[in-house]
């Protein structure tokens, strides 16, 4: 009885530390300080989140292609303003709270053409003088003001996105990338795989004498076979967040809808568009699964239907470009999560027919040996999506979006994979005023509570 009490006592004391170790890495956009009315997010609204958040990521700054210095990317306010010195200043309300500043993001849009757009990050890194100049302006900028160090949210070119073919066409596509790979607007890609590789060992070199933090934030459907060599790179970073979501938006997509963030490989779609296939990407290439974060969205993408988008709303479908912008984020194709629960038929409003509401549909698949598993925390989840048929002068619309419920799926899949944790992108499109349901934050605390 003794040895059995000792062993118990070990199991519980790992599982709370285990629990404890794991990241909450909460991402925060400056834009949504500009934002209007309800959607208006300003750091007083951090707070309630922060209990939830191990790190806060602040986002974002740039790169100045005239000089290849790090520079922010709205100096009104972040400089002027101060709001970098009032982020970092939270750590004395939060200890612990690690806050970090982000480079690119997708945000820093420098070029006009696609095949110039983001230049500035494939350049910056071909040379050790360019490498050497930003590493020590971006030092410089996190000393300043005391962030704990720097997120690489690196901008390099994107998969061209799907095309809709018919089914012959779309065989021999698939054949054609298996053995090729998906087509990348870069032509330099191997020289700037080992660039990267150099430039994230530069920066360690760098931050190491004054303790700070270096990471990398892999952004959607940049391709990492491509431009990151995981076992080179996992001595040299904090951690890795990979964010496993706008696998389909209404931009890259606007002729087909789909799960937007699925967590398992779905049929009839590439092997690669999913969460699990990317975490076991960067397992198998070397980096330790402590170091893996896996992203999780809180918007979602929206599509606008038509009578061609059949009855059913089963993806994916046939769609005619972007949804309607909604009323705080001001975004055609983009809504934040109380955006879409106010959009969400009640129980009597679907008994009255909906009523230009939307009609959600909760992930309705399992795999065959969930049937056999009675651990709901192991739920295989696709994702959750809603629908407006048109009807008159009321447009169709088709939402994919994360809910509080499956965002627990996917902390609960982190943890079963023994990963490092989970990132929020980002806490300003959560429901932060509690409009849903009277709790602020209920993608964050869903997540908080599974790991």
């Amino acid at each position: 009885m003794t040895t059995m009490r000792v062993v118990l006592f070990f199991i519980l004391a790992y599982a709370y530390y285990a629990k404890a170790d794991s990241k909450v890495v909460c991402y925060y956009d400056s834009r949504a300080n500009h934002r209007n009315g309800q959607g208006k997010f300003d750091i007083n609204f951090l707070e309630p989140a922060l209990q939830f958040c191990s790190h806060l990521v602040y986002g974002y700054a740039g790169i100045n292609p005239a000089n290849n210095k790090i520079q922010p990317l709205d100096e009104k306010l972040d400089v002027n303003q101060n709001n970098y010195r009032q982020i970092s200043d939270l750590k004395r309300r939060f200890p612990g709270l690690r806050v970090l500043l982000s480079v690119g993001g997708g945000r820093d849009t420098s070029g006009t053409e696609v095949k110039d757009r983001n230049m500035p990050y494939r350049t910056v890194i071909e040379t050790v003088d360019s490498r050497l100049t930003f590493i020590n302006s971006a030092k410089d900028l996190v000393k300043n003001y005391a962030f704990d160090g720097l997120d690489l949210a690196w901008e390099f070119p994107e998969n061209k996105p799907k095309k809709i073919r018919s089914k012959i066409s779309g065989w021999w596509h698939s054949v054609t990338t298996t053995v090729a790979g998906e087509y990348v607007l870069d032509d330099k890609t191997e020289a700037h795989k080992e660039q990267f590789t150099a430039f994230v060992r530069e920066f360690r070199n760098s931050f190491r004498h004054d303790g700070l933090l270096l990471t990398l934030t892999v952004l959607p459907n940049v391709n990492s076979s491509v431009y990151y060599d995981p076992h080179q790179l996992a001595p040299h970073l904090d951690y890795v967040v990979l964010e496993n979501f706008d696998v389909y938006t209404p931009e890259r997509n606007p002729k087909e809808a789909d799960y937007t963030a699925p967590l398992y490989e779905l049929i009839d779609r590439k092997n690669y568009e999913n969460g699990d296939f990317q975490v076991r990407y960067w397992l198998q290439n070397g980096m330790p699964n402590n170091k893996i974060i896996y992203g999780i969205p809180t918007f979602a993408r929206t599509w606008k239907m038509t009578d061609d988008s059949g009855l059913t709303g089963v993806p994916p479908l046939p769609i005619d470009g972007p949804g309607e912008a909604g009323p705080y984020t001001g975004q055609p194709g983009l809504l934040s999560y109380n955006e879409v629960c106010t959009k969400i038929a009640t129980p009597t409003e679907v008994k009255a027919g909906y009523l230009g509401k939307l009609r959600k549909v909760n992930d309705p698949t399992k795999r065959f040996e969930e049937y056999w598993n009675t651990d709901s925390d192991v739920t295989k989840r696709f994702g959750t999506y809603a629908f407006r048929l048109p009807k008159g002068d009321t447009p169709g619309l088709w939402v994919s979006f994360e809910d509080a419920e499956t965002a627990g799926q996917k902390a609960s899949y982190a943890m079963a994979k023994g990963l490092g944790g989970v990132a929020i992108v980002d806490v300003t499109l959560d429901d932060f005023r509690g409009l849903c349901t009277g709790d602020k934050y209920p993608i964050l605390r869903s997540v908080r509570y599974r790991l």
